[in-house]
């Protein structure tokens, strides 16, 4: 027990190396390019990014995560999976560059053609990759995956700006998803060999099909949640707005993203293991929860009150019209990083039909959302607040399909986490509006934040040591 528990806090220990080196690495390229590309530039990117992504969902089906829960999958079976998922590579980047004419005609860009034309490589290299990844996951080699991950960024980053500074325009933006879904595939393969076999490898892909064909259903419906937003408002506002608006919920991402990912990568590996116990994954979750709302939900305040100084200190001027739609995003920041965690649970419980459930549920309020603000509210504020008022309703369903129906756990158990984390809030929340009227726009931007930021910390802390809050700090000793 204590040899799972240790090498759990060692995979997010590497995790967390990787991710918060990640987050300065994110922030210093993306400073740089948002002064030397315009807002135009990643809106047409953006749109190409939207359709590749959804190409990019056939790629896995359920794959990676059928590869960790199955145990006893042989290295035959996953090498023949290995070979199903790079004729599917192929066969899907062909796809998706002859759907190259017929992007660039719907948004009346030519420049959509050769980006999308370019971004073909990217979508093989990532179906590639997927069994020969999945393995460092099923090991528990968070170690090599932290470094891979860390060294990928840089050599992308510094290649990015460079190829700005020699006017590569919209083009630079190409660099870091083909470059680091090659690198990516490389360094994998190189860990664990897969040979080139002659067959299709759908005889051995029926194994986990049951499980991952919901897997895969959910990561549809994911899609079009992520994306959804992005292709409507470059469809009937415009490209700079969408450019706005993909800078802002970038920005909002990169906590969530960063934070989330220290943790949530490392759950279904080692949460696989009790799959047979639907008590002791509760229990987990509950102290997970807990945890994740702690910074979550006061990270959504600060986010929403900080929201001009983050946005024209990284951005500058320029991006003005970002801050009310960040402020908005930032709201969604707590329910977001809670609700990251709820899919481990799912798969290690081999209940990934709720997952699917989850993910159609957030899908239909999503689209009902978006579908009000094209006909009665077409701004890029409207659009925030319908995803903020789409993931509260999906939290609210997500746990209750987690406790009533996968887990058979009483809900009350997991509300209780939440009532602490969002009495923090609040009180952080009141600091911060009785400051913020302190602060007018001649205020330097660097003060401002210092301030606010230390004001945040210091209720945040300061809640923490009167009420005494035992739990949150027994966290990081207990498994």
């Amino acid at each position: 027990m204590s040899s799972l528990k240790q090498q759990m806090m060692s995979g997010v220990m590497y995790t967390a190396v990787a991710k918060y080196s990640g987050i300065v690495i994110s922030l210093m390229v993306m400073a740089v390019l948002a002064r030397l590309l315009t807002p135009d530039d990643f809106g047409v990117v953006a749109i190409a990014t939207v359709f590749i992504n959804f190409f990019n969902i056939f790629t896995n089906i359920g794959i990676s995560s059928a590869i960790v829960q199955f145990k006893e999958l042989t290295q035959r079976q996953v090498n023949e999976i290995y070979m199903f998922t790079v004729w599917s590579g192929l066969l899907l980047s062909i796809l998706f560059a002859a759907s190259a004419p017929f992007v660039a005609a719907y948004y009346d860009d030519a420049r959509l053609l050769p980006i999308t034309l370019w971004l073909s490589l990217s979508l093989f290299f990532s179906s590639a990759s997927i069994v020969p990844n999945s393995l460092f996951l099923k090991d528990k080699d968070f170690r090599f995956i932290a470094w891979r991950t860390l060294i990928i960024q840089l050599i992308t980053g510094v290649l990015s700006i460079l190829a700005a500074l020699m006017g590569a325009g919209l083009y630079t933006l190409l660099i870091q998803p083909i470059l680091s879904n090659l690198l990516l595939y490389l360094i994998s393969l190189k860990r664990y060999p897969q040979r080139l076999l002659l067959c299709t490898g759908i005889s051995s892909l029926k194994k986990i099909w049951g499980y991952s064909v919901y897997q895969f259903l959910f990561n549809v419906m994911s899609y079009f949640i992520r994306n959804l937003d992005k292709m409507l408002i470059g469809r009937y506002i415009g490209m700079a707005a969408l450019g706005y608006y993909e800078k802002s919920y970038h920005l909002m991402s990169l906590p969530i993203q960063n934070l989330t990912y220290v943790v949530t990568p490392v759950l279904h590996p080692f949460l696989s293991d009790y799959q047979q116990s639907k008590e002791r994954l509760g229990e987990i979750n509950e102290r997970i929860v807990r945890f994740l709302a702690f910074i979550g939900f006061p990270l959504s305040v600060g986010l929403y009150f900080c929201g001009r100084e983050l946005v024209l200190l990284f951005f500058g001027d320029q991006w003005m019209a970002s801050v009310p739609a960040f402020e908005i995003l930032a709201l969604t920041c707590g329910l977001q990083i809670v609700m990251s965690s709820s899919g481990s649970f799912f798969q290690s419980n081999n209940d990934t039909r709720s997952l699917f459930l989850c993910g159609m549920f957030t899908a239909l309020v999503t689209c009902g959302g978006f579908l009000y603000c094209i006909l009665f509210f077409p701004t890029l504020e409207g659009f925030a607040w319908s995803m903020l008022a789409s993931y509260f309703l999906s939290f609210v369903q997500c746990y209750w399909q987690l406790y009533h129906h996968s887990l058979k756990r009483p809900v009350g158990f997991f509300i209780r986490q939440l009532a602490s984390p969002l009495a923090v809030s609040v009180c952080m929340g009141i600091a911060l509006w009785l400051i913020d009227p302190l602060f007018s726009p001649s205020t330097s931007l660097w003060i401002s934040l210092c301030i606010k930021g230390i004001a945040g910390i210091a209720t945040w802390g300061g809640y923490l040591w009167i009420t005494r809050e035992k739990e949150f700090f027994d966290l990081i000793r207990r498994r």
